[in-house]
């Protein structure tokens, strides 16, 4: 083998490697976070545990992927560690898949369809399929689905070239000999794991084995041992992603070692002790590709049966390797441990898990400016320090929240996952600005108290009426952004249209009494500065309305709305309004 044929095979592990890259990141952006949720959600039951782990990891064909988020769900108290095993364990028999994949290339026949079979015969097509996708749709989803044939592609290409570029090696005596070291199981799983560990993919490293079986210089009796290193290297990246992390997910990379090592253990006992007093026939066989996928399944297969009934006692091991500590239990209480950096490189789940911390956020929003409203009426030093309270835990999920979805924002998103994280940003400026009116209405009440001040009967009953449209635009808005209902968001315009309108007329009329020497111009200024407010807030409930329906309509702007409805919608906003106008009117 000369140098032109070592850049070859160099060429095709690089584009192997790359395709397999894209393939996965396509899938990850096609799944839209859906798969990271039902992990999250269906993991009570172990044998589904195996097959949602399995299921996930055969479509985005990353165990290592798979056990990172794993590690990442428990680092974030989103799942328990009894819940996680079963999913590992699942993960390492998806992650299968890809190995059956690149089997195809070893299909042998004259047939015109046993010949299209062949990857390298329908890879081409797939490639110019996902071309003309990228090409035609600049986002969304039909670009997704081209970068998944474009990676499934390039990697078989890379396959087929790293074949050919090693072939030749067949005929090399040193090759040949140096694989027969291989034979002793030891040396043999150090190779694997080492292998696996460098490029941080068991997938890929089976898929190179698999290319390398072309020169005929592997039996069933050496690749067996690199194969269940493999399983065992892969694991490289699970510790790595639980470096810096809480002790469960630490716990977490653990039983996945455990897992392979126990799995790789017994394996290899039951093979040579089998091999020993039955002398199977298979194996100084030569391997192929399928036999390559077949060894790695059924390793996986039988690690998994073997090992099912035994989840505490890998849960056990890892307790016994990081034991339990009594802070633990106060960190479980953070619920910003969601945040986990670990989500990065899974958008759309992450986009999901901020989501529901700034409907938290909105809901302490709404719950402190609506206690802000009855200290005007109800003067408590407690209900203010609550008020204060609340409002110092709305900025702490803005700083967290803002970093956090800046950094989301920084990572390789589809065209509608960057449209979210930018409408969450724009949310959660607008409920912290909420949260900062409470804190005003707050000083006019106590600036009220000190002066023993009220206002007149007439801009009692006028505020009142405005407080009641806050509290409704305020209660809209809240619910429309936790249970993300368009419906009920296209209803906050035309209320803050006729808050607006109130706004206008509680100041008009505060200026008639005025000019009447009904009202001093100090409570005055407090009402003209509390109506502010209040308008303000419902400008922010509107903005955010808006954001919610941008992501359905990408082409509305924010402040031409009403001039962008169609008639039907001009129509229902009409007949909105005229409700709004009569529960609301002064």
């Amino acid at each position: 083998m000369d140098i032109f044929g070592i850049l070859t095979m160099i060429g095709g592990l690089a584009m192997f490697l790359y395709g397999m890259s894209v393939m996965g990141a396509g899938l990850e952006k096609m799944s839209g976070g859906k798969l990271e949720r039902i992990l999250e959600t269906l993991t009570s039951n172990p044998i589904k545990a195996v097959l949602l782990g399995a299921g996930v990891t055969a479509v985005i064909q990353s165990s290592s992927a798979t056990t990172v988020m794993v590690v990442g769900f428990v680092n974030s108290g989103i799942m328990k560690l009894s819940q996680a095993v079963g999913i590992i364990m699942g993960a390492n028999i998806g992650t299968t898949v890809t190995s059956w994949l690149i089997s195809l290339s070893g299909i042998q026949g004259d047939s015109f369809f046993l010949q299209m079979l062949k990857p390298t015969s329908f890879s081409p097509i797939l490639a110019i399929i996902g071309v003309i996708l990228c090409m035609s749709k600049k986002e969304g989803r039909r670009k997704d689905v081209g970068e998944i044939m474009i990676g499934f592609a390039v990697l078989m290409f890379g396959m087929d070239t790293m074949s050919g570029a090693v072939e030749p090696l067949a005929d090399v005596p040193e090759f040949t000999s140096l694989l027969t070291m291989f034979r002793n199981p030891v040396l043999g799983v150090l190779a694997g794991a080492i292998l696996t560990a460098v490029i941080q993919s068991s997938s890929a490293s089976v898929g190179i084995l698999q290319a390398l079986s072309v020169t005929g210089a592997f039996t069933y009796g050496s690749v067996i041992p690199i194969i269940l290193g493999q399983n065992i290297g892969t694991c490289v990246t699970a510790m790595i992603s639980a470096i810096g992390a809480n002790k469960g997910a630490k716990r977490t990379a653990f039983v996945h070692l455990y897992f392979n090592l126990i799995g790789t253990i017994l394996f290899l006992l039951l093979f040579y002790i089998g091999d020993a007093i039955f002398a199977f026939p298979f194996t100084d066989e030569t391997v192929g590709v399928a036999g390559i996928a077949t060894v790695h399944t059924t390793f996986n297969v039988f690690t998994t049966l073997v090992l099912l009934p035994f989840t505490k006692v890998l849960e056990k091991l890892a307790y016994l390797t990081i034991p339990e500590t009594a802070e633990e239990q106060e960190t479980g209480e953070d619920v910003f441990r969601v945040l986990d950096d670990r989500f990065l490189t899974s958008p759309a789940f992450a986009i999901e898990q901020c989501r529901s911390l700034v409907g938290q956020m909105a809901v302490l929003t709404r719950d402190g400016f609506l206690e802000a409203m009855t200290v005007l009426n109800d003067y408590s030093e407690e209900k203010i320090a609550d008020v204060i309270a609340k409002e110092n835990r709305v900025d702490t999920y803005d700083d967290k929240l803002g970093a956090y979805l800046t950094r989301l924002g920084s990572q390789n998103l589809s065209y509608q996952d960057s449209l979210k994280v930018t409408s969450l940003l724009h949310c959660l400026t607008d409920f912290e600005r909420i949260s900062d009116h409470s804190i005003n209405v707050v000083e006019n009440a106590q600036q009220m108290h000190r002066d023993g001040a009220s206002f007149s009967k007439k801009a009692k009953e006028e505020m009142a009426v405005y407080g009641r449209a806050l509290v409704d635009i305020l209660n809209r808005t809240t619910k429309a952004f936790v249970e993300n209902d368009e419906a009920l968001a296209r209803t906050v315009e035309p209320l803050e249209e006729v808050i607006d309108e109130l706004n206008k007329d509680v100041k008009k009329n505060h200026l008639k009494r005025l000019r009447k020497g009904k009202c001093t111009i100090e409570l005055g200024l407090v009402l003209s500065d509390l109506a502010m407010n209040y308008e303000r807030v419902a400008d922010h409930c509107s903005n955010i309305a808006v954001y919610m329906m941008q992501l359905k309509d990408t082409q509305l702007e924010e402040h031409s709305f009403t001039e962008q409805m169609d008639e039907e919608e001009s129509a229902e906003f009409a007949k909105q309004l005229a409700g709004f106008r009569k529960f609301y009117g002064l």
